[in-house]
C-alpha cells in the first residue's frame, strides 16, 4: 500500500494534537466569515425582530436552526478536509444525466446573488439615508440612491482585497460586535431564566395582540403573512444559506486544512488514511470542528442578546424592524443605555453591513468558480480571474438595475406605498436559506456513504443530525413557499411564479446536461 505523502500535506499545528478541545480553537478563521455574514441581517435585523414579535421563545427557533447547520458546514468542510474533494464535484454524479444538479445550481446562482447584493446594499442604503436626515427625500426612494453608493464602494473593496483580508476584516467585526454585544446584555440586565428557557423549551408562535390591532401599514403587512413565512424568514438567514457554506468550503483550500488544497487521494492513499486513526489528515478534520463550533456559539450569542434587546427595547414601544427603517430603530438598543453610544452603533452597523455586503460578493465568486471548476474544470483553472470579474460585475450591474427599478417603483407610490425589496429577498431567501439546506444535508449524507470507506463517514449521529436537518429544512421551504404572498396580497402568483422557477430551471438543466456531451465524461480534475 501507498501511504499519503506527506510533504504534501500542511504539517498539523500543534494545537490539534491536543486531546483539549478548547485548545483547537486557535485555528478560528473562516468560520468569522460564517458569523459575520448572519450578524447584517440575522442578528441586527431579525433577530430584534423576532424578539419584539415572539419574545424570549423565539431563541428555540434560532438555537435549533443554529446546530441543523452546523451539522450541514461541519459535515461539507469534513470532506473536503479528508478527500480534497469538494461536494459540487460529489454532485456531478447524482443519479440522472451527469451535472445536471450543478448546472440546475448555477441557474440559481445568477439569478439569486444580485438579489442578496442588492438587498445588502438596499439595508445600508436605508441606514445611510436616515444618518443624513434624508430618509424622506423622493418619498424614501433615496434609500437605493445611498445603495448603489454603498455598492460602488464595496466593489472597490472586492477588487482591491484578497480572501486574507476578508478573514481579517470579519474576524475584527466579530471580536468587536461580540465584545460589545456582551457588556450590552449585561447592562441591560434580562429576565435570565425566560432567556435560558426560551432556548431549549420550544412554543407555539403567535403575533401580539398589539401587531394585530395595529393600523400602520408596515405592521398590516406583516400581520396579513402567515407565521410560518415570519419565522422561516428567520430559519434562511440566521447561520447563513447554503450557498455561503459551499463558499466556506472553498475557503478552506486557502487554509491548506488537510487535504483541501493537495486535492482527491489514490484509492490506496485513501485506504491508508482509512486505516490509521491518528492520520495526520484525520487529525486535521479537528480544525473545521473547532471553527464551525466556535462560528455557532457566536452566532447563537448574538442571538440572544438582539432577541433580548427587542424584547425589552422595540416590543414595549410596538415597534419592528421593517423596510422602511431595517436598522435605525436599532439605535435604541444603545440610546436607552446611554445618548451617546449612537455615533459607535451607526459605525459598528454599517461596518457590519459592509462586510456582509463584501461576503455576498466574495461567496458569488467562490461558489460561481467552483461550480464551473466541477462542470468545465479545464477551463475554470484557465480563466479563474476572469471568471472572478465576470461574476462581480453581473452581481454590480443586476443589483443596479434593481436600484433603478425599485426607486422608480418607490417614487411613484410615495411613503404610503409599501416597500417591496423584502418582498423580492423573500422567495430567494427560501431558496438559498432553507429549501437548498435541506438539499445539501441530504446530499451530503449520500456523498459520505457512496465515496468513503467505512472508517472515515460520519458517525452515526452526525448522519442522522443531517437527515433530521434535511427533512426539516426541506418542509420549511416547501411550506415557506405554499404560504408565502407578495406585497400587495397576490399569494397565489408569487406561489406558482417561484415554485414554476425552480422547476423549469430543473428541467433546463437536465435538458442542457443530457445534451452537452461534455458533462456525460467524468472530470478532468
Amino acid at each position: 500500500m501507498v501511504d499519503v505523502p506527506t510533504e504534501v500535506i500542511a504539517p498539523l499545528p500543534s494545537v490539534l494534537r491536543s486531546r483539549n478541545p478548547l485548545s483547537w480553537m486557535a485555528v478560528f478563521g473562516p468560520g468569522a466569515i460564517i458569523a459575520s455574514l448572519t450578524i447584517g441581517t440575522g442578528e441586527l435585523i431579525f433577530s430584534t425582530r423576532g424578539g419584539a414579535l415572539f419574545g424570549y421563545s423565539i431563541l428555540f427557533l434560532f438555537v435549533t436552526i443554529s446546530v441543523l447547520k452546523w451539522a450541514l458546514v461541519f459535515s461539507s468542510a469534513r470532506h473536503i478536509v479528508l478527500t480534497g474533494v469538494h461536494p459540487f464535484e460529489r454532485m456531478m454524479e447524482i443519479p440522472g444525466p451527469r451535472g445536471w444538479f450543478p448546472i440546475m445550481l448555477l441557474f440559481m446562482l445568477v439569478v439569486t446573488a444580485p438579489v442578496w447584493t442588492c438587498f445588502m446594499s438596499g439595508v445600508t442604503g436605508n441606514l445611510c439615508a436616515w444618518v443624513t436626515g434624508t430618509s424622506e427625500v423622493f418619498g424614501g426612494a433615496i434609500d437605493y440612491i445611498w445603495g448603489a453608493a454603498v455598492l460602488t464602494l464595496c466593489l472597490v473593496l472586492s477588487a482591491t482585497c484578497g480572501y486574507t483580508v476578508f478573514e481579517r476584516i470579519q474576524l475584527f467585526i466579530v471580536a468587536a460586535m461580540m465584545i460589545c454585544a456582551a457588556v450590552t446584555l449585561i447592562l441591560y440586565g434580562p429576565d435570565w431564566w425566560a432567556l435560558i428557557k426560551g432556548a431549549f423549551i420550544p412554543e407555539a408562535y403567535e403575533y401580539p395582540q398589539w401587531l394585530l390591532n395595529s393600523t400602520r401599514p408596515e405592521h398590516v403587512e406583516i400581520a396579513e403573512q402567515p407565521v410560518w413565512v415570519e419565522t422561516t424568514r428567520y430559519v434562511g438567514v440566521i447561520g447563513g444559506a447554503g450557498f455561503d457554506y459551499m463558499a466556506y468550503t472553498t475557503w478552506l483550500r486557502e487554509k491548506s486544512w488537510g487535504r483541501s488544497a493537495v486535492g482527491p487521494p489514490t484509492t490506496e492513499q485513501l485506504e491508508a488514511i482509512a486505516r490509521d486513526t491518528k492520520h495526520p489528515v484525520r487529525q486535521w478534520v479537528r480544525a473545521p470542528l473547532a471553527d464551525c463550533t466556535v462560528s455557532f456559539v457566536v452566532i447563537i450569542a448574538f442571538s440572544a442578546v438582539f432577541i433580548a434587546s427587542g424584547v425589552l427595547v422595540l416590543g414595549p414601544e410596538e415597534e419592528l424592524p421593517t423596510e422602511k427603517n431595517l436598522l435605525n430603530l436599532q439605535a435604541k438598543l444603545v440610546t436607552a443605555i446611554h445618548p451617546w453610544l449612537l455615533p459607535i452603533y451607526i459605525v459598528g452597523a454599517i461596518l457590519t453591513m459592509l462586510g456582509s455586503l463584501y461576503g455576498v460578493i466574495e461567496i458569488a465568486c467562490a461558489v460561481g468558480g467552483e461550480l464551473l471548476k466541477s462542470l468545465i474544470p479545464s477551463f475554470a483553472e484557465r480563466h479563474q480571474q476572469s471568471i472572478r470579474r465576470s461574476i462581480i460585475m453581473w452581481c454590480v450591474v443586476v443589483a443596479y438595475a434593481m436600484f433603478v427599478w425599485l426607486f422608480w417603483y418607490t417614487l411613484q407610490g410615495g411613503t404610503d406605498k409599501p416597500r417591496i425589496l423584502l418582498a423580492i429577498l423573500t422567495p430567494v431567501n427560501l431558496f438559498t436559506g432553507v429549501l437548498v439546506c435541506g438539499l445539501f444535508c441530504l446530499l451530503l449524507s449520500w456523498m459520505d456513504s457512496k465515496f468513503l470507506p467505512k472508517a472515515l463517514r460520519m458517525s452515526p449521529w452526525l448522519w442522522y443530525l443531517n437527515l433530521v436537518a434535511a427533512a426539516i429544512f426541506l418542509a420549511l421551504g416547501i411550506m415557506g413557499y405554499w404560504t408565502n404572498h407578495d406585497a400587495e396580497g397576490s399569494w397565489l402568483a408569487t406561489r406558482w411564479f417561484s415554485i414554476g422557477t425552480i422547476v423549469g430551471l430543473a428541467v433546463v438543466s437536465v435538458v442542457l446536461a443530457r445534451i452537452l456531451p461534455y458533462f456525460s465524461r467524468p472530470s478532468d480534475s
